[in-house]
């Protein structure tokens, strides 16, 4: 592979590219389900591509290719030539010669590789099996999952930077259904990490049946305006629908309504939302993003001033600016976007109890559902379906389903009146911990 980059940038700077970069991303994959004992889904992959982007007559150009041949040098210099002819896009962008230092971060568990597909096929057993046994009202799982990925990035450019990085993850997933008197409850959860344990199949199947068995006998409240609390899951979601309007390339493009506002108050004094890329176990942690710039802690939101919005090296020159270190694509041959990485409220030190006590009367929503549907990211507006529980007299009371809450997310920045101390990463990069947002407009029954 090291010489195949090597004859691929000859070729490209001979053929009257600029600048070039290789992007070489890898990744090995396992997913398998289990239901009624029986294994199915199950899917084991391997995957490896290349792209190459360069400058070509002061515009970009990009190509891809999953072969490694000297046919396809010619193909990817060629791709570029004709990519960066026929592009549209007239700003001046280019190819990061690198940083002096990069920052160290870890992403790689070797012993979660060595974990073999008979023990991962047990784990979502014994998920199933001790489910199934919580409780006689608990029905059956109906989604059971589990799934390890390992991948690496390489970058490599003709300014002579080599970047590489590695990380792994593990994700087992449970969804219980229970049902009594004529009535039937879902709900689920999950583990996400680095290291592979059996007994966390135990403690997710617990914690569906317990959540399931919460929500029987659900039912709606009466439409008004409540005291309300987000759960980190539930609040967790509504960030990642809205993270967009924090990226320079959606503000440039008058798609968010914060392009020139950064200094401004735009949230109440308990808000500091953070871009974290270099968090400890945390799952978009990394040391450069995906144009070679090296990547830093940012309060994107410090006491509810907006500081900064991500950049990326594009937006970062047309804005006049410095890269955040927030390029990021989507696959090896994905155009350059702007996204956050570990991105989350800051926490403070107040548990969800203490939370619930300082609201007294009022809701906890666990779950929105219709997000894309519901959620308009340009203005802000939500109108979601929701579910969770009461509150009353500062404690956790009855089970709440089939009701909507709407909003805006930009006047929910500004009413929220704590933020609690249990920071959550559900399933990625987005993360929060319980929110008391104020009030806020809930339709039911």
């Amino acid at each position: 592979m090291d010489e195949y980059i090597k004859k691929l940038l000859v070729a490209a700077g001979e053929a009257g590219i600029t600048a070039a970069e290789v992007y070489l991303a890898s990744s090995d994959r396992f997913r398998a389900m289990c239901q009624q004992g029986v294994i199915n889904n199950y899917t084991v992959n391997s995957t490896r591509g290349l792209s190459l982007r360069g400058i070509y007559n002061g515009r970009m150009g990009y190509a891809g290719t999953e072969a490694f041949d000297d046919e396809s040098i010619a193909q990817l210099v060629s791709g570029v030539i004709q990519s960066a002819t026929i592009s549209e896009d007239d700003s001046v962008q280019e190819i990061y010669p690198g940083d002096k230092e990069y920052p160290d971060v870890d992403n790689y568990a070797p012993e979660l590789d060595s974990v073999t597909p008979e023990e991962k096929l047990d784990y979502i057993r014994e998920a199933e099996k001790t489910l199934l046994a919580c409780d006689p009202r608990i029905a059956a799982a109906t989604y059971n999952m589990i799934s390890t990925a390992s991948g690496t990035v390489r970058i490599v450019n003709s300014y002579g930077l080599d970047l590489q990085m590695r990380d792994n993850v593990f994700v087992s997933y449970i969804n219980a259904l229970a049902r009594d008197n004529g009535q039937s409850a879902g709900e689920s959860a999950m583990c996400v990490g680095r290291t592979f344990r059996k007994e966390e199949a135990v403690r997710t199947a617990k914690e569906a049946a317990e959540k399931t068995l919460f929500m029987l006998g659900a039912e709606p409240v009466k439409s008004g305006v409540y005291r309300t609390i987000f759960d980190p899951y539930a609040m967790g979601d509504l960030l990642g629908v809205f993270s967009g309007i924090f990226s320079s390339e959606n503000a440039q493009q008058n798609m968010s309504l914060l392009a020139g506002r950064e200094g401004e108050k735009i949230a109440s004094d308990v808000v500091t939302l953070v871009d974290d890329p270099l968090l400890k176990g945390g799952f978009e942690s990394r040391a450069f993003d995906d144009e070679g710039v090296a990547c830093r802690t940012l309060n994107v939101v410090e006491d509810g001033v907006l500081r900064t919005l991500l950049y990326n090296l594009k937006t970062a020159r047309k804005a006049g600016v410095k890269s955040t270190g927030s390029a990021r694509k989507a696959g090896y041959a994905a155009p350059v976007r702007v996204a956050p990485s570990n991105f989350f409220f800051k926490p403070g030190t107040k548990s969800l109890d203490e939370l619930m006590q300082d609201v007294g009367e009022g809701l906890v929503i666990t779950e929105v559902g219709g997000l894309h549907a519901g959620a308009n990211p340009m203005s802000g507006d939500f109108s979601l379906i929701a579910e969770g529980y009461t509150v009353h007299e500062g404690k956790k009371d009855r089970p709440v389903e089939q009701i909507t809450v709407a909003g805006n997310f930009y006047e929910l920045l500004k009413s929220i009146r704590a933020v609690g101390s249990d920071l959550v990463f559900p399933g990625g990069g987005i993360g929060s911990p319980s929110v008391d947002v104020g009030e806020l407009r809930v339709s039911g029954k």
